[in-house]
């Protein structure tokens, strides 16, 4: 078994990413601008974008963020999106998930420009990378597929399961999976999947993203296969400060002697969905460039 080590791979995008924004600087040109507007005191979220104005700082992105408690309007949101997409300094910007129930999500999504949509979540950006052209993707799939890549990992005709149909995850995964040049053949399980265990079990490659804590066991995974654990489910603790801990969707002491590859919660696959953010957001000042 070997462990696919997130954080070792994100470390050296972002130190490919700083040579990049360094060699922008050096020749005038404006270096790119990533902004996040935060709803709320979500303990993830304040998390999440905390450490992503931590990475724009270490690759020499310019970064901002815009904080609105839980009871703003989604008018108030949307003017401020629409504020941001107008804005010449800003190349980029998310709107961070969820929002409270009295915002419609998709509505906030849909109201971004497209060009500066790094999160890759409006339909513009789904509907490009579905047929093949140059999109926006979605982090954490861009970021899985970058460590398939990194480490060598056959994928052409190899079966892949992907538990999980979001439109953050799941679906773009087994889209990604399918295309030409990574050439596997994906099969997508969910909650109303009846043989979900024989479908694993048969899997070279199991990706899971449903955020259920240690669903996938030892007895559903076969020998030699890879295992890309996307599930961050923050569960009570008694053995850390914060009183909580991440759990992946994976059983790891059962199924890591199984592997030939596997990734760890934490440590896998997070690192890698910021640090796809990060391509993103340079891919959109190059392109404004």
């Amino acid at each position: 078994m070997r462990l696919i080590d997130g954080k070792k791979i994100s470390a050296e995008i972002k130190s490919e990413i700083a040579e990049e924004v360094k060699k922008i600087k050096d020749a005038g040109k404006k270096i790119p601008h990533l902004a996040a507007i935060l709803v709320g005191h979500d303990g993830g979220s304040e998390t999440y974008v905390a450490f992503k104005i931590k990475d724009c700082a270490e690759v020499g992105f310019k970064s901002s963020m815009i904080r609105y408690e839980n009871d703003v309007t989604e008018e108030e949101l949307l003017n401020k999106v629409a504020e941001l997409n107008s804005d010449d300094d800003v190349d980029g910007f998310i709107v961070q998930l969820p929002l409270p129930k009295h915002i419609s999500e998709q509505k906030i999504i849909e109201a971004i420009d497209p060009s500066k949509d790094v999160d890759g979540f409006h339909p513009a950006n789904v509907g490009r990378m579905v047929i093949g052209l140059p999109s926006f993707v979605s982090a954490t799939p861009l970021g899985i597929i970058e460590l398939l890549k990194r480490y060598k990992i056959e994928t052409s005709g190899k079966n892949c399961v992907v538990i999980g149909r979001s439109n953050i995850v799941g679906r773009p995964m087994s889209i990604l999976m399918s295309q030409r040049g990574i050439d596997a053949t994906v099969t997508v399980a969910h909650s109303h999947t009846k043989n979900i265990k024989e479908l694993c079990s048969n899997a070279d490659i199991l990706i899971s993203a449903i955020g259920s804590p240690g669903f996938i066991k030892g007895d559903m995974v076969k020998e030699g296969a890879v295992v890309i654990d996307v599930g961050t489910t923050r569960v009570k603790s008694n053995k850390t400060k914060s009183g909580w801990k991440l759990k992946g969707d994976v059983d790891f002491d059962q199924v890591s002697p199984k592997c030939s590859y596997i990734t760890p919660v934490p440590g896998g696959v997070g690192p890698m969905t910021r640090v796809g953010l990060l391509k993103n957001t340079l891919l959109a000042g190059k392109l404004k460039n």
